[in-house]
């Protein structure tokens, strides 16, 4: 029996049977009630809205803006945290001397970081991509070395008895044992630096979706600012899937694998 049949076949169509059916649900109350809010509209209303912002490309440059900041952040990130992530789980003298260092500063929120980011930074891309950077670093470093610790302790042996040097160890031992975990802690970051960039955004980066969200409700447009919140969701998950795809084909079914 192959992976693909191993699916079930309504999985897809069950999964929005709840979001549509409160959707409904609000539409009817709204109508039927009468009830007007600057900040709720109907999902009627949200749907044109979210029509118009396609139309006019506002909402295609605005998720542009979004996109590359969140991937240029994770990319930084990632890299250093992968990096940093090998080094702790192949050396337990120096995941000793750094464990105070890095679970001191892990838990420093991303956003507590802008004033900083801002005075060396300005406003721009490179503000946002920094601050995403500091935010994918962590789960990327912290399961990348469990992942290592995870490794079967004869593949280590194997590589002592043929004197592989530290490079090479790593590279035809570790990155091989570990890429299926690793891939997983991407995914979870992929979907941080997505909530990271937004939140920039509407704090202090005048561009992408965050800012258009800010825009949307400054100006009393509950329509479109409820259309922005409902695409950055789709977006997310369209990120998602597409990872998933991708380490479905690359690790197989077979692989366990977390839902960030």
């Amino acid at each position: 029996m192959s992976a693909a049949s191993r699916i079930p076949i309504g999985a897809g169509g069950k999964a929005v049977v709840v979001p549509v059916a409160l959707v409904v649900l609000a539409e009817l109350a709204i109508r039927l009630t009468g009830f007007r809010s600057d900040s709720v509209a109907p999902p009627s209303e949200v749907v044109v809205a979210a029509i118009q912002a396609l139309t006019d490309g506002s909402i295609a440059r605005a998720t542009g803006e979004t996109l590359a900041s969140a991937f240029g952040g994770l990319a930084l990130g990632g890299g250093v945290g992968f990096a940093l992530g090998i080094l702790l789980g192949s050396s337990a003298v120096l995941d000793r001397l750094l464990d105070f260092s890095i679970e001191t500063i892990r838990p420093v929120p991303p956003i507590a970081l802008m004033p900083i980011a801002l005075m060396v930074f300005g406003f721009g891309a490179r503000l946002e991509i920094a601050v995403v950077a500091f935010a994918a670093i962590w789960p990327i470093l912290i399961l990348t070395r469990a992942a290592i610790a995870g490794i079967d302790p004869q593949l280590i042996e194997v590589a002592r008895a043929l004197r592989l040097g530290f490079g090479a160890r790593v590279l035809k031992i570790v990155v091989p044992a570990i890429l299926p975990r690793v891939f997983v802690a991407l995914r979870l970051a992929a979907g941080i630096s997505i909530i990271v960039a937004v939140t920039v955004e509407i704090t202090v980066n005048p561009v992408g979706l965050g800012y258009a969200i800010m825009i949307a409700g400054q100006s009393l447009r509950p329509a479109l600012m409820l259309a922005l919140l409902v695409w950055i969701g789709l977006v997310g998950w369209a990120v998602n899937f597409l990872l998933l795809a991708a380490e479905r084909s690359l690790f197989g079914f077979a692989q366990p694998r977390a839902r960030p």
